[in-house]
């Protein structure tokens, strides 16, 4: 009996098979999983901002953040027994949802959410398999550690898988 185990904005959770892992509402911010192939263990991130330099508290959701995420996300895979040398990653979202006719550089948060994304497992040698980013339309994503493929499911578009 498997589960689909939910993860909510701005959170973080791992799963081992045969359950999946799913997030909903990804327009801006960027749904980020890390998988071992070889042990069937998944981890996601739904990461809201692209760094915890943006935040005005002291103590901060770390799942909120690309910088920060990502190495909560590890911590949390390797507990489970996944091993950091045979980690891939796939990630989906990072929409621009709305237009702005100001050039403003602040209000290109999902561009920069993917950009963040990816600079942060760039950083950690954590090879990018595939990814659905970008474009103008929210997704809901799910992710299967057996057949290690993520669906995505876009408004408008259908459900493709990568």
């Amino acid at each position: 009996m498997s589960s689909v185990i939910k993860v909510r904005m701005a959170d973080l959770n791992v799963v081992s098979a045969p359950d999946t892992i799913r997030t909903s509402g990804l327009g801006s911010c960027v749904g980020v999983v890390i998988y071992d192939d070889k042990r069937a263990i998944a981890g996601m991130a739904h990461i809201m901002l692209p760094s915890s330099s943006l935040s005005k508290h002291l103590m901060t959701n770390e799942a909120k953040y690309a910088d920060t995420a990502i190495p909560a996300l590890l911590t949390q895979l390797e507990k489970r027994g996944a091993r950091l040398y045979s980690l891939k990653a796939k990630l989906a979202g990072g929409a621009q949802m709305f237009s702005f006719s100001t050039g403003n550089d602040l209000m290109r948060i999902g561009p920069r959410n993917v950009e963040a994304t990816k600079d942060k497992l760039k950083e950690l040698g954590i090879p990018i398999i595939a990814e659905d980013v970008g474009g103008k339309s929210g997704r809901t994503i799910e992710f299967n550690p057996i057949s290690q493929l993520l669906q995505i499911r876009t408004v408008n578009k259908g459900t493709t898988e990568i």
